[in-house]
């Protein structure tokens, strides 16, 4: 996030964090991204950070299954 991307790419971020840290990570990376004016397309299998996302696109044997903005993002 360095050099301001309009776009960020995430794999698979949390997967060797615990919780807190993982969450810690999500939360320092949509505030920079938001300071930025950066959209983060992030990749996890993680659900105990879904919360926070705007909206999420899940995949299922590699066909989009759901797309959906989360309800506060739907309301703007």
């Amino acid at each position: 996030m360095v050099s301001h991307p309009a776009i960020f790419l995430a794999d698979e971020p949390t997967a060797v964090l615990d919780s807190k840290s993982g969450r810690d990570v999500v939360n320092l990376m949509q505030k920079l991204a938001r300071e930025q004016g950066s959209t983060i397309l992030l990749v996890t299998h993680d659900n105990r950070i879904f919360d926070i996302a705007d909206r999420i696109v899940h995949l299922e044997d590699g066909k989009l299954a759901n797309n959906s903005l989360k309800k506060q993002e739907a309301a703007r």
